[in-house]
């Protein structure tokens, strides 16, 4: 099972929510790496351990879950940020095919 990242950005959006990622906040909770303009990271071969759902699992899920169960947590997320997102004009981008190791 992979990670189905729509790539809508909202978690970039939102970096202010975590204390793993409030440190890349630009001063209005958006991410200070994340591209607008091309929908994307800047710095995405090199984005930080916490922007790496296969990354994350490992390092602190991995004892406690499948990685499904830990795929299925994280789109539920998703969708929660994306509903936060409605009305606000975010708007998503194409999906890529596999994200498992992205």
């Amino acid at each position: 099972m992979a990670f189905a990242c729509s790539r809508c950005m909202e978690c970039c959006r939102r970096v202010h929510l975590l204390a793993d990622t409030a440190a890349m906040d630009r001063g209005d909770g958006v991410c200070r790496h994340l591209d607008e303009n091309n929908a994307g990271c800047r710095i995405y071969d090199q984005r930080p351990d916490a922007c790496r759902i296969d990354r994350q699992y490992e390092l602190h899920y991995r004892q406690a879950m499948s990685w499904e169960t830990f795929v299925q947590i994280n789109e539920a997320g998703c969708k929660q940020l994306q509903a936060l997102g409605v009305g606000e004009g975010t708007r998503a981008i194409p999906a890529s095919t596999d994200n498992r190791n992205t």
